[in-house]
Protein backbone atom coordinates (compact mmCIF):
# COMPACT_ATOMS: atom_id res chain seq x y z
CA UNK A 1 0.00 0.00 0.00
CA UNK A 2 2.78 2.37 0.85
CA UNK A 3 4.55 1.50 -2.42
CA UNK A 4 1.44 2.39 -4.38
CA UNK A 5 1.05 5.63 -2.49
CA UNK A 6 4.68 6.41 -3.12
CA UNK A 7 4.32 5.81 -6.85
CA UNK A 8 1.28 8.06 -6.92
CA UNK A 9 3.25 10.78 -5.20
CA UNK A 10 6.09 10.42 -7.69
CA UNK A 11 3.65 10.62 -10.64
CA UNK A 12 1.95 13.69 -9.20
CA UNK A 13 5.28 15.41 -8.66
CA UNK A 14 6.35 14.61 -12.22
CA UNK A 15 3.03 15.89 -13.65
CA UNK A 16 3.32 19.08 -11.59
CA UNK A 17 6.85 19.58 -12.87
CA UNK A 18 5.69 19.04 -16.46
CA UNK A 19 2.84 21.54 -16.04
CA UNK A 20 5.22 24.07 -14.47
CA UNK A 21 7.69 23.65 -17.32
CA UNK A 22 4.90 24.10 -19.88
CA UNK A 23 3.73 27.31 -18.25
CA UNK A 24 7.20 28.71 -17.67
CA UNK A 25 7.56 30.42 -21.08
CA UNK A 26 4.40 32.39 -20.48
CA UNK A 27 5.47 33.23 -16.99
CA UNK A 28 8.85 34.30 -18.26
CA UNK A 29 7.11 36.63 -20.73
CA UNK A 30 4.88 38.17 -18.07
CA UNK A 31 7.58 38.41 -15.41
CA UNK A 32 9.32 41.51 -16.85
CA UNK A 33 5.98 43.29 -17.15
CA UNK A 34 5.12 42.46 -13.55
CA UNK A 35 8.52 43.69 -12.39
CA UNK A 36 8.05 46.95 -14.30
CA UNK A 37 4.56 47.37 -12.91
CA UNK A 38 5.65 46.77 -9.31
CA UNK A 39 8.74 48.97 -9.51
CA UNK A 40 6.90 51.85 -11.20
CA UNK A 41 3.56 51.50 -9.42
CA UNK A 42 4.05 54.59 -7.17
CA UNK A 43 5.11 56.66 -10.17
CA UNK A 44 2.39 55.44 -12.54
CA UNK A 45 -0.34 56.01 -9.98
CA UNK A 46 0.96 59.48 -9.17
CA UNK A 47 1.72 61.03 -12.56
CA UNK A 48 -1.43 61.92 -14.49
CA UNK A 49 -2.12 64.06 -17.56
CA UNK A 50 -1.96 67.21 -15.44
CA UNK A 51 1.81 66.78 -15.23
CA UNK A 52 2.01 67.80 -18.87
CA UNK A 53 1.69 71.37 -17.61
CA UNK A 54 5.47 71.13 -17.19
CA UNK A 55 6.02 70.24 -20.84
CA UNK A 56 3.59 72.95 -21.94
CA UNK A 57 5.69 75.50 -20.11
CA UNK A 58 9.07 74.28 -21.35
CA UNK A 59 7.97 73.83 -24.97
CA UNK A 60 6.38 77.27 -25.09
CA UNK A 61 9.54 78.74 -23.54
CA UNK A 62 11.60 77.18 -26.30
CA UNK A 63 9.27 78.74 -28.87
CA UNK A 64 9.57 82.13 -27.12
CA UNK A 65 13.36 82.00 -27.14
CA UNK A 66 13.35 81.12 -30.83
CA UNK A 67 11.01 84.01 -31.62
CA UNK A 68 13.15 86.46 -29.66
CA UNK A 69 16.33 85.29 -31.35
CA UNK A 70 14.98 86.02 -34.84
CA UNK A 71 16.64 89.08 -36.41
CA UNK A 72 14.65 92.32 -36.68
CA UNK A 73 15.66 95.74 -37.97
CA UNK A 74 14.35 97.99 -35.20
CA UNK A 75 16.29 100.28 -32.87
CA UNK A 76 13.81 99.62 -30.04
CA UNK A 77 14.29 95.85 -30.02
CA UNK A 78 16.73 95.84 -27.08
CA UNK A 79 15.64 92.48 -25.76
CA UNK A 80 16.20 90.84 -29.14
CA UNK A 81 19.74 92.20 -29.26
CA UNK A 82 20.27 90.65 -25.82
CA UNK A 83 19.10 87.28 -27.10
CA UNK A 84 21.40 87.59 -30.09
CA UNK A 85 24.32 87.95 -27.65
CA UNK A 86 23.25 84.79 -25.82
CA UNK A 87 24.84 81.79 -27.57
CA UNK A 88 22.59 79.58 -29.65
CA UNK A 89 23.71 76.74 -27.39
CA UNK A 90 21.42 78.12 -24.67
CA UNK A 91 18.39 77.73 -26.93
CA UNK A 92 19.48 74.22 -27.94
CA UNK A 93 19.83 73.25 -24.28
CA UNK A 94 16.37 74.60 -23.48
CA UNK A 95 14.85 72.83 -26.50
CA UNK A 96 16.62 69.59 -25.55
CA UNK A 97 15.35 69.89 -21.96
CA UNK A 98 11.82 70.40 -23.26
CA UNK A 99 12.16 67.40 -25.57
CA UNK A 100 13.54 65.18 -22.81
CA UNK A 101 10.83 66.22 -20.33
CA UNK A 102 8.03 65.72 -22.84
CA UNK A 103 9.39 62.36 -24.03
CA UNK A 104 9.78 61.15 -20.44
CA UNK A 105 6.28 62.22 -19.44
CA UNK A 106 4.86 60.65 -22.59
CA UNK A 107 6.65 57.36 -21.88
CA UNK A 108 5.40 57.28 -18.30
CA UNK A 109 1.85 58.02 -19.42
CA UNK A 110 2.00 55.27 -22.06
CA UNK A 111 3.03 52.85 -19.29
CA UNK A 112 0.15 54.17 -17.20
CA UNK A 113 -2.20 53.36 -20.09
CA UNK A 114 -0.77 49.84 -20.37
CA UNK A 115 -0.72 48.88 -16.70
CA UNK A 116 -3.43 51.07 -15.16
CA UNK A 117 -5.90 51.80 -17.90
CA UNK A 118 -8.69 52.20 -15.34
CA UNK A 119 -6.93 55.32 -14.03
CA UNK A 120 -6.70 56.76 -17.51
CA UNK A 121 -10.36 55.96 -18.08
CA UNK A 122 -11.23 57.79 -14.87
CA UNK A 123 -9.35 60.84 -16.12
CA UNK A 124 -11.24 60.71 -19.40
CA UNK A 125 -14.56 60.60 -17.55
CA UNK A 126 -13.64 63.46 -15.23
CA UNK A 127 -14.75 66.99 -16.11
CA UNK A 128 -11.27 68.40 -15.35
CA UNK A 129 -8.95 65.50 -16.11
CA UNK A 130 -10.27 65.00 -19.65
CA UNK A 131 -9.11 68.46 -20.71
CA UNK A 132 -5.51 67.70 -19.80
CA UNK A 133 -5.48 64.91 -22.38
CA UNK A 134 -4.99 67.73 -24.90
CA UNK A 135 -1.82 68.90 -23.12
CA UNK A 136 0.68 66.33 -24.50
CA UNK A 137 -0.40 66.97 -28.11
CA UNK A 138 -0.24 70.74 -27.60
CA UNK A 139 3.25 70.31 -26.17
CA UNK A 140 4.42 68.27 -29.16
CA UNK A 141 3.01 70.87 -31.57
CA UNK A 142 4.77 73.69 -29.73
CA UNK A 143 8.01 71.73 -29.69
CA UNK A 144 7.66 71.05 -33.41
CA UNK A 145 7.23 74.77 -34.16
CA UNK A 146 10.41 75.59 -32.23
CA UNK A 147 12.44 72.70 -33.65
CA UNK A 148 15.84 73.92 -34.96
CA UNK A 149 16.40 70.83 -37.12
CA UNK A 150 13.22 70.49 -39.21
CA UNK A 151 12.12 73.16 -41.67
CA UNK A 152 8.44 74.09 -41.69
CA UNK A 153 7.75 73.26 -45.32
CA UNK A 154 9.32 69.82 -45.42
CA UNK A 155 7.76 66.37 -45.49
CA UNK A 156 8.92 65.32 -41.98
CA UNK A 157 7.32 68.48 -40.56
CA UNK A 158 4.06 67.75 -42.39
CA UNK A 159 3.98 64.13 -41.21
CA UNK A 160 4.62 65.10 -37.58
CA UNK A 161 1.92 67.77 -37.78
CA UNK A 162 -0.63 65.15 -38.83
CA UNK A 163 0.50 62.77 -36.08
CA UNK A 164 0.02 65.42 -33.40
CA UNK A 165 -3.16 67.01 -34.79
CA UNK A 166 -5.25 63.89 -35.39
CA UNK A 167 -5.59 63.11 -31.63
CA UNK A 168 -6.62 66.72 -31.01
CA UNK A 169 -9.38 66.47 -33.61
CA UNK A 170 -10.48 63.08 -32.24
CA UNK A 171 -10.76 64.53 -28.73
CA UNK A 172 -12.64 67.52 -30.17
CA UNK A 173 -15.24 65.26 -31.75
CA UNK A 174 -15.69 63.31 -28.53
CA UNK A 175 -15.79 66.21 -26.07
CA UNK A 176 -17.63 68.81 -28.14
CA UNK A 177 -20.16 66.14 -29.07
CA UNK A 178 -20.78 65.33 -25.42
CA UNK A 179 -21.34 68.97 -24.59
CA UNK A 180 -24.43 69.29 -26.74
CA UNK A 181 -25.76 65.72 -26.96
CA UNK A 182 -25.21 63.94 -23.63
CA UNK A 183 -27.37 64.97 -20.69
CA UNK A 184 -24.82 64.52 -17.90
CA UNK A 185 -22.05 66.17 -19.91
CA UNK A 186 -23.69 69.47 -20.80
CA UNK A 187 -21.17 72.29 -20.92
CA UNK A 188 -23.16 74.27 -18.37
CA UNK A 189 -22.52 71.56 -15.76
CA UNK A 190 -18.88 70.69 -16.55
CA UNK A 191 -17.52 74.07 -17.70
CA UNK A 192 -14.29 75.15 -16.02
CA UNK A 193 -11.20 77.11 -17.16
CA UNK A 194 -9.40 73.90 -18.19
CA UNK A 195 -11.99 73.46 -20.96
CA UNK A 196 -9.99 76.09 -22.83
CA UNK A 197 -7.22 73.54 -23.40
CA UNK A 198 -9.38 71.98 -26.10
CA UNK A 199 -9.56 75.36 -27.83
CA UNK A 200 -5.82 75.98 -27.40
CA UNK A 201 -5.11 72.64 -29.07
CA UNK A 202 -6.99 73.76 -32.17
CA UNK A 203 -5.30 77.16 -32.20
CA UNK A 204 -1.77 75.77 -31.84
CA UNK A 205 -2.49 73.34 -34.67
CA UNK A 206 -3.90 76.19 -36.77
CA UNK A 207 -0.76 78.27 -36.19
CA UNK A 208 1.49 75.43 -37.32
CA UNK A 209 -0.68 74.82 -40.41
CA UNK A 210 -0.61 78.52 -41.29
CA UNK A 211 3.18 78.60 -41.06
CA UNK A 212 3.36 75.60 -43.41
CA UNK A 213 1.21 77.45 -45.94
CA UNK A 214 -1.81 75.18 -45.44
CA UNK A 215 -4.27 78.03 -45.21
CA UNK A 216 -7.46 75.97 -45.56
CA UNK A 217 -6.45 73.56 -42.78
CA UNK A 218 -5.44 76.48 -40.60
CA UNK A 219 -8.77 78.27 -41.12
CA UNK A 220 -10.66 75.04 -40.42
CA UNK A 221 -8.97 74.45 -37.08
CA UNK A 222 -9.11 78.14 -36.16
CA UNK A 223 -12.85 78.38 -36.84
CA UNK A 224 -13.63 75.24 -34.79
CA UNK A 225 -11.53 76.48 -31.89
CA UNK A 226 -12.89 80.03 -31.87
CA UNK A 227 -16.51 78.94 -32.17
CA UNK A 228 -16.20 76.82 -29.05
CA UNK A 229 -14.08 79.47 -27.32
CA UNK A 230 -16.94 81.95 -27.56
CA UNK A 231 -19.34 79.41 -26.05
CA UNK A 232 -16.91 78.45 -23.26
CA UNK A 233 -16.05 82.07 -22.51
CA UNK A 234 -19.69 83.09 -22.11
CA UNK A 235 -20.52 79.97 -20.07
CA UNK A 236 -17.65 80.57 -17.66
CA UNK A 237 -18.66 84.19 -17.21
CA UNK A 238 -22.24 83.24 -16.40
CA UNK A 239 -21.27 80.71 -13.67
CA UNK A 240 -24.53 78.80 -14.10
CA UNK A 241 -26.11 76.95 -11.20
CA UNK A 242 -25.10 73.31 -10.98
CA UNK A 243 -21.57 73.94 -12.26
CA UNK A 244 -19.06 71.74 -10.43
CA UNK A 245 -16.48 74.51 -10.26
CA UNK A 246 -12.85 74.23 -9.24
CA UNK A 247 -10.99 73.25 -6.07
CA UNK A 248 -8.81 75.83 -4.38
CA UNK A 249 -5.49 74.33 -5.49
CA UNK A 250 -6.59 74.52 -9.13
CA UNK A 251 -7.10 78.28 -9.20
CA UNK A 252 -3.85 78.94 -11.12
CA UNK A 253 -5.60 77.54 -14.21
CA UNK A 254 -7.58 80.79 -14.33
CA UNK A 255 -4.52 82.03 -16.23
CA UNK A 256 -5.70 79.93 -19.17
CA UNK A 257 -8.07 82.83 -19.82
CA UNK A 258 -4.92 84.66 -20.95
CA UNK A 259 -3.51 81.82 -23.05
CA UNK A 260 -6.52 81.31 -25.32
CA UNK A 261 -6.81 84.79 -26.90
CA UNK A 262 -3.00 85.02 -27.03
CA UNK A 263 -2.75 81.79 -29.05
CA UNK A 264 -5.71 82.95 -31.16
CA UNK A 265 -3.84 86.13 -32.10
CA UNK A 266 -0.76 84.09 -33.04
CA UNK A 267 -2.86 81.65 -35.06
CA UNK A 268 -4.61 84.44 -36.95
CA UNK A 269 -1.24 86.09 -37.61
CA UNK A 270 0.01 82.89 -39.26
CA UNK A 271 -3.15 82.71 -41.38
CA UNK A 272 -3.36 86.34 -42.49
CA UNK A 273 0.38 86.88 -42.81
CA UNK A 274 0.38 90.06 -40.71
CA UNK A 275 -0.45 91.07 -37.15
CA UNK A 276 -3.53 92.96 -38.31
CA UNK A 277 -6.38 94.54 -36.36
CA UNK A 278 -8.04 91.20 -35.58
CA UNK A 279 -4.81 89.82 -34.10
CA UNK A 280 -4.31 93.03 -32.13
CA UNK A 281 -7.83 92.85 -30.71
CA UNK A 282 -7.21 89.33 -29.44
CA UNK A 283 -3.86 90.41 -27.98
CA UNK A 284 -5.45 93.35 -26.17
CA UNK A 285 -8.15 91.03 -24.80
CA UNK A 286 -5.51 88.71 -23.36
CA UNK A 287 -3.63 91.71 -21.95
CA UNK A 288 -6.81 92.97 -20.26
CA UNK A 289 -7.50 89.54 -18.75
CA UNK A 290 -3.90 89.38 -17.54
CA UNK A 291 -4.25 92.70 -15.71
CA UNK A 292 -7.60 91.59 -14.28
CA UNK A 293 -6.00 88.49 -12.77
CA UNK A 294 -2.76 89.97 -11.43
CA UNK A 295 -4.70 92.70 -9.61
CA UNK A 296 -6.53 90.00 -7.63
CA UNK A 297 -3.73 88.16 -5.79
CA UNK A 298 -6.09 87.03 -3.01
CA UNK A 299 -7.74 84.71 -5.52
CA UNK A 300 -4.57 82.60 -5.57
CA UNK A 301 -3.48 82.99 -1.93
CA UNK A 302 -4.85 79.65 -0.69
CA UNK A 303 -3.51 77.73 -3.69
CA UNK A 304 0.03 79.01 -3.01
CA UNK A 305 0.36 77.77 0.56
CA UNK A 306 1.85 74.41 -0.39
CA UNK A 307 3.70 73.48 -3.55
CA UNK A 308 1.81 71.35 -6.04
CA UNK A 309 1.97 70.62 -9.74
CA UNK A 310 -0.85 73.11 -10.33
CA UNK A 311 1.62 75.99 -9.98
CA UNK A 312 2.89 75.21 -13.49
CA UNK A 313 -0.43 76.54 -14.78
CA UNK A 314 0.99 80.06 -14.38
CA UNK A 315 3.84 79.60 -16.83
CA UNK A 316 2.33 78.57 -20.17
CA UNK A 317 -0.29 81.36 -20.32
CA UNK A 318 2.33 83.99 -19.50
CA UNK A 319 4.58 82.61 -22.23
CA UNK A 320 1.72 82.63 -24.74
CA UNK A 321 1.06 86.29 -23.87
CA UNK A 322 4.77 87.06 -24.26
CA UNK A 323 4.79 85.35 -27.68
CA UNK A 324 1.86 87.52 -28.79
CA UNK A 325 3.65 90.63 -27.51
CA UNK A 326 6.70 89.74 -29.62
CA UNK A 327 4.62 89.71 -32.79
CA UNK A 328 2.81 92.88 -31.70
CA UNK A 329 6.13 94.67 -31.17
CA UNK A 330 7.37 93.47 -34.55
CA UNK A 331 4.29 94.97 -36.23
CA UNK A 332 4.02 98.26 -34.31
CA UNK A 333 7.76 99.01 -33.99
CA UNK A 334 7.47 101.49 -31.16
CA UNK A 335 9.09 102.06 -27.80
CA UNK A 336 5.95 101.18 -25.82
CA UNK A 337 5.38 97.94 -27.73
CA UNK A 338 8.96 96.79 -27.22
CA UNK A 339 8.87 97.84 -23.57
CA UNK A 340 5.74 95.75 -23.10
CA UNK A 341 7.46 92.84 -24.85
CA UNK A 342 10.46 93.23 -22.54
CA UNK A 343 8.32 93.16 -19.40
CA UNK A 344 6.16 90.21 -20.44
CA UNK A 345 9.05 88.14 -21.81
CA UNK A 346 11.17 88.75 -18.71
CA UNK A 347 8.24 87.83 -16.47
CA UNK A 348 7.62 84.65 -18.44
CA UNK A 349 11.27 83.57 -18.23
CA UNK A 350 11.45 84.44 -14.52
CA UNK A 351 8.30 82.47 -13.66
CA UNK A 352 9.46 79.45 -15.65
CA UNK A 353 12.90 79.45 -14.03
CA UNK A 354 11.35 79.80 -10.57
CA UNK A 355 9.06 76.86 -11.21
CA UNK A 356 11.99 74.73 -12.40
CA UNK A 357 13.88 75.45 -9.17
CA UNK A 358 10.83 74.83 -6.98
CA UNK A 359 10.04 71.59 -8.79
CA UNK A 360 13.62 70.36 -8.42
CA UNK A 361 13.47 71.19 -4.71
CA UNK A 362 10.15 69.36 -4.27
CA UNK A 363 10.76 66.28 -6.40
CA UNK A 364 10.08 64.03 -3.40
CA UNK A 365 6.63 65.58 -3.03
CA UNK A 366 5.75 65.02 -6.70
CA UNK A 367 7.06 61.45 -7.00
CA UNK A 368 6.41 60.06 -3.53
CA UNK A 369 3.98 57.22 -2.99
CA UNK A 370 1.89 59.28 -0.61
CA UNK A 371 -1.57 60.71 -1.30
CA UNK A 372 -1.75 63.11 -4.26
CA UNK A 373 -1.65 66.82 -3.56
CA UNK A 374 -2.80 67.94 -6.98
CA UNK A 375 -6.08 68.66 -8.66
CA UNK A 376 -6.75 65.96 -11.24
CA UNK A 377 -5.96 62.70 -9.48
CA UNK A 378 -7.45 63.82 -6.19
CA UNK A 379 -10.76 64.60 -7.90
CA UNK A 380 -10.93 61.63 -10.22
CA UNK A 381 -13.92 59.46 -9.28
Amino acid sequence: MSAVDGSHVIVLVLEAAIITNQMSPRRHCLLPLKIIDRSLMPLLSKIHAGYFRISLSLCSQALLWRSLSEPIADTHSTIRHIFHVVPSTAFLLLWSLALFTLALLSLVYVLRCLFHFEMVKSEFLHHIGVNYLFAPWISWLLLLQSCPFIAQKTTPYHVLWWIFVVPVVALDIKIYGQWFTKGKRFLSTVANPTCQLSVIGNLVGARAAGQMGWKESAICMFSIGMMHYLVIFVTLYQRLAGNKGLPVNLRPVFFLFIATPSMASLAWYSISGSFDDSAKMLFFLSLFLFVSLVTRPMLFKKSMRKYNIGWWAFSFPLTALALASVEYAREVKGGFAHGLMLVLSSLSVLVSLSLMVLTAANTNVLLSAGPPNDDVSSLTP
